[in-house]
């Protein structure tokens, strides 16, 4: 596995967080959406930032519905003209944050063809992740698209990870192919 991609995952996800972004509630909540349907949004910003800017990450910023769909997502783009990450949260048909990450390596991008969050959701409740919330009352926490970071033995794919909670249990991660849409690795932590 290339060694700055687990590094990569746990950075992004920390400075996602430090900056704001993260689970929220509201009493106007606007409708929840798959990851794509805000990826249109955030790709044109990306393209007004940098011209040769490529998708490199895609999280949930709001909690996630039983379709795998959330009121809020981040877009993670790079740019290797620029040598730097851009991300930009989408809420409700706008860009609410768009802020660079201060990290500086160059990041993989993601396949041209990946399943939206739903379809990883169906793939993953049809085994571990829907008999983890039966049997240890668990939900779905964070959805996460990247480019192998958990995913040693293919390195280059494009996955989704699933992690799941429950308040009495480690959380369980579900990898799921992000093109075939396939469960690949599951394990507790």
């Amino acid at each position: 596995m290339r060694t700055f991609l687990k590094p990569f995952a746990i950075a992004v996800v920390g400075l996602l967080l430090s900056v704001g972004v993260g689970p929220r509630a509201s009493a106007d909540e606007p409708a929840p959406f798959g990851a794509r349907a805000g990826l249109d949004l955030a790709r044109e910003a990306a393209d007004a930032w940098a011209r040769d800017a490529v998708l490199v990450y895609i999280e949930n910023d709001e909690d996630l519905d039983a379709q795998g769909a959330a009121a809020r997502w981040s877009y993670l783009f790079y740019s290797s003209a620029l040598d730097q990450l851009r991300f930009y949260s989408v809420r409700a048909g706008k860009i609410l944050v768009a802020e660079k990450l201060n990290l500086k390596f160059e990041a993989p991008p993601l396949a041209t063809q990946w399943i939206d969050s739903g379809a990883a959701l169906a793939a993953s409740q049809q085994g571990e992740g829907g008999e983890f919330c039966r049997k240890e009352g668990g939900h779905l926490s964070t959805m996460l698209l990247m480019r192998g970071a958990f995913q040693d033995k293919d390195p280059d794919q494009t996955t989704w990870t699933l992690v799941y909670t429950a308040p009495n249990a480690p959380s369980l991660f579900v990898v799921v192919d992000a093109t075939a849409g396939k469960v690949r690795r599951t394990w507790r932590g």
